[in-house]
């Protein structure tokens, strides 16, 4: 007689263990704790592979408070511009061209021992906007030892990419410790207009928190010491402090 074959029981479907769930979201949890907390990386820290850095374009004061800049220095009419800043007890800071520090290095030193900041403006000023990275690094570095050659010890406050052509510069600047300078105002003395106007636009131009680019180097500049030497009290006897750019 044939067997009967018993039935087979109903299959059950299969369940992740408790056990293995509670972990796997224990581990999950733990994750995303560790990303909470875990401090981000800061612009000029080694851990920072593309640093997150800011163009600064103010003073970060509120109020009637405005920033002097000066480019392409050290140059012919530097030494009258601070003559000017000494006399209406004013602080700036001056973006130096590498080439021009080598040529003037007693004027770098003048422009430290009257408590003015330092900003590396490039050694050729050439237009970086299309460089790499570690091209970027060899000439702000050049700079720096220009400047620190000039002025043992001097610390290099900002950077100021030429032309304000940023490209990978304000990223690889702040990895080295400075902060990207850029500006709200530039009154156009490169090609000088005659001291009337560049005063007239110095009267315009100057706003709330606002970093003014002018140059002390690169030519005559004759006219800008004229006009900062106009605007500087008007402004003061109406209140507004000269500061350094945010840092």
């Amino acid at each position: 007689m044939p067997t009967t074959p018993h039935p087979r029981p109903p299959a059950r479907r299969t369940r992740r263990p408790r056990r293995t769930v509670r972990l796997l979201l224990g581990l999950l949890l733990a994750g995303g704790a560790a990303l909470a907390t875990a401090p981000a990386a800061t612009a000029g820290s080694q851990d920072a592979g593309r640093a997150a850095a800011t163009i600064v374009t103010s003073t970060g004061r509120v109020g009637n408070s405005v920033a002097f800049t000066f480019d392409d220095g050290p140059g012919q009419n530097t030494g009258q511009m601070l003559d000017v800043l000494r006399r209406h007890n004013v602080k700036a800071v001056f973006c130096l061209w590498g080439d021009h520090v080598r040529q003037n290095p007693d004027m770098v030193r003048r422009i430290v021992a009257d408590g003015h900041v330092l900003c590396n403006h490039s050694m050729t000023h050439a237009d970086m906007g299309g460089w790499p990275a570690d091209r970027i690094r060899s000439d702000l570095q050049a700079t720096n030892d220009a400047i620190r050659s000039a002025a043992p010890g001097a610390t290099v406050t900002y950077f100021r990419a030429p032309y304000g052509n940023w490209g990978q510069a304000a990223d690889v600047a702040a990895q080295m410790g400075m902060v990207p300078l850029g500006w709200r105002a530039d009154i156009g003395d490169w090609q000088p207009p005659g001291a009337d106007a560049l005063t007239q636009r110095l009267r315009e131009r100057i706003t709330q928190g606002a970093v003014i680019l002018m140059h002390d180097g690169g030519g005559d500049r004759s006219q800008t010491v004229t006009a900062v030497d106009r605007v500087i009290p008007e402004f003061r006897n109406r209140g507004w402090s000269f500061d350094l750019p945010a840092r």
